[in-house]
């Protein structure tokens, strides 16, 4: 059913029938006043009527209309005019309708049965001149030309108007079908301030406004905005109300305790207008949120507790309550106490209670433990010497741990050293009761000392004595032989690099021959040959074996040769002797020759 260029027409679809009711209406129904449309199906007649005009039209072959989805009025959805391209459905209906009724049922109340509108204004007509906008005797010219379109300015907001065109020539005239616009509405003026707004809770409040007057257009929605006071220019939190016949709504996610200014905004499909002034409100104290939980500083014997304020005390925060494994320890304002006569490393719950007049939050519990001291007596490792490099270490757990045992450590030092220097051989937080210390010296004794540690420090033990078992030597040095005269030799030597155990003896070798065992570190060896070549080597012995070191060679001191020099001389010309000679018999040491000459030489004159 549609109004169209004068025309009220109705098209009827039922199956594959296809009905079609035309009334002429022209501009009659354009003064003003209410006008009663009715259109009716009654077998195969269908007829439309306005006021006291009808028309009707007869097909046998119609069928009967059930109406079995949902009746739009004043327009349809865009999705549902996709469907049915076929009627060519204009734009929604502008103007006002009442009183709408179906055959059976009594008059239908838009309001309260429509499930959704659209742009509609439920509360009655806008205005009741339209009949000086919409007459054709009352139309105004408003161009005259040969352009093909025009741009007209100064309308009312939110009103409609009727245009044709008409094109003249010398032969007469032309006109088109009326066509109907409406103006947009304009933003709402003169908005009012909120008239009361009490609080719900410390969260919410509830304000009631009046209807803006002289609002020019259907206002869409209604905002309210909560400002915080001497704060940023940006609202706490809004709520859009849609339905805009409540004049009451409930703002929501305020912050308790806190000073707001509330606002109403009311908007129309051309934007939205704030009110110039604001409502001003305190929401009220309600219990605190985000209680934290109190922190201590441990000590071995009391805690030095603490707490902060709560996140969001939401009000004045009037007592806090201290709770040590559920028995109140503490009541006032303070955010500090001392938790005295504790035991060492125990562990304690507490939980902290804040209150404000509107109620009282509790923290989450929490469990703390008094500080650590090392362990109070740790005895001394137990030791076994498995071969002359290791030995194997064992010990027990301290009976008074004093906390959470957190480390073994042994400390060593040896002989070598003169028990002077401790080296860290095992550091483990392995919970092992033994460790072998390997690659050790044979025939060194060590002192071996255990400490436990926890968080609170460490406990060393008393010393254990150990001796590893002996060994033959290893690094037995090089002899050193000197000789200060031909005949003899000074011969030294040190201990060998590892003496793996006591040292039995020395023993000297000369060219493969034992010619010293005892515990000295030299030798004199005489009775030799001048410039005579010699081999040396040194034995170092333990009660586990012996030991040679490296072989070394040197010679006596050169002494005067013994013998006598024979000399042969050849005469090989007129200037020329030939000399030949033997060594002497015993060369003692590494000869050089000098030859002296005695007489006359030829000159060159």
């Amino acid at each position: 059913i549609e109004l169209k260029s004068g025309i009220l027409n109705i098209l009827l679809k039922t199956g594959i029938v296809f009905i079609q009711v035309d009334l002429w209406l022209g501009l009659s129904y354009c003064d003003g006043k209410w006008n009663k449309v009715t259109v009716n199906k009654e077998g195969s007649v269908v007829s439309a009527s306005m006021n006291e005009l009808k028309e009707q039209t007869l097909e046998p072959h119609v069928q009967q209309l059930k109406v079995n989805s949902p009746t739009y009025i004043g327009g349809i959805p865009p999705e549902i005019q996709n469907l049915y391209k076929e009627l060519g459905l204009e734009q929604g209906f502008g103007g006002c309708m009442k009183d709408v009724k179906f055959t059976r049922g009594a008059v239908v109340n838009l309001a309260s049965v429509s499930s959704s509108a659209v742009r509609v204004n439920l509360d009655g007509c806008l205005s009741t001149d339209s009949a000086v906008n919409c007459r054709g005797n009352d139309s105004i010219l408003v161009y005259r030309g040969k352009e093909q379109s025009v741009y007209e300015s100064g309308l009312q907001p939110f009103t409609e108007y009727l245009y044709r065109v008409v094109a003249l020539n010398e032969g007469g005239s032309v006109s088109s079908v009326w066509t109907h616009v409406r103006t947009r509405e304009p933003v709402p003026q003169n908005v009012p301030t909120p008239s009361r707004v009490h609080s719900i809770n410390g969260y919410s409040i509830e304000v009631t406004w009046d209807k803006p007057a002289g609002v020019i257009g259907v206002i869409e929605k209604y905002i309210l905005k909560a400002y915080e006071e001497d704060g940023p220019n940006v609202p706490i939190t809004s709520a859009e109300l849609a339905d805009t016949s409540m004049l009451t709504g409930i703002l929501t996610g305020l912050h308790p305790f806190t000073n707001y200014a509330v606002t109403l905004t009311a908007c129309t499909l051309a934007g939205c207008t704030e009110s110039l002034h604001a409502l001003n409100i305190s929401t009220p104290q309600e219990a605190p949120e985000d209680v934290q939980s109190p922190t201590a500083i441990s000590f071995p014997t009391f805690l030095l507790m603490s707490w902060n304020p709560p996140k969001t005390p939401n009000g004045i925060i009037t007592q806090y309550t201290l709770y040590m494994n559920g028995v109140p320890i503490y009541f006032g304002n303070g955010t500090k106490y001392v938790v005295k006569d504790l035991a060492v490393f125990t562990p304690h719950q507490f939980l902290l209670t804040a209150c404000t007049l509107a109620g009282c939050t509790n923290s989450s519990q929490v469990t703390l433990f008094t500080a650590q001291l090392p362990p109070s007596h740790v005895d001394a490792p137990v030791l076994t010497v498995l071969d002359s490099r290791t030995i194997y270490v064992q010990w027990k757990e301290p009976v008074e741990v004093n906390g959470i045992l957190d480390r073994y450590i042994i400390y060593i030092a040896n002989n070598e050293q003169n028990f002077t220097v401790w080296n860290v051989i095992y550091n483990s937080t392995d919970p092992l009761l033994d460790f072998t210390i390997q690659q050790l010296f044979p025939g060194t004794e060590y002192l071996i000392k255990l400490a436990a540690c926890t968080g609170g420090g460490c406990t060393i033990s008393e010393n254990s004595r150990a001796i590893t078992d002996e060994s033959t030597p290893e690094g037995v040095p090089a002899p050193k032989a000197q000789s200060y005269s031909s005949d003899s030799f000074n011969i030294s030597w040190t201990k060998p690099e590892y003496p793996n155990g006591i040292i039995t003896s020395y023993g000297l070798y000369m060219d493969g021959v034992l010619m010293q065992n005892s515990s000295q570190l030299s030798c004199y060896g005489y009775g030799l040959a001048p410039w005579s070549l010699h081999s040396f080597r040194v034995q170092a012995c333990t009660a586990k074996g012996c030991a040679l070191g490296p072989l070394v060679e040197a010679r006596t001191m050169e002494a005067p040769p013994e013998g006598t020099v024979d000399v042969f001389a050849t005469v090989d010309g007129s200037k020329e002797v030939q000399l030949k000679w033997h060594a002497p018999n015993k060369p003692n040491g590494k000869l050089t020759y000098a030859v002296f000459v005695t007489g006359p030489f030829y000159a060159d004159q």
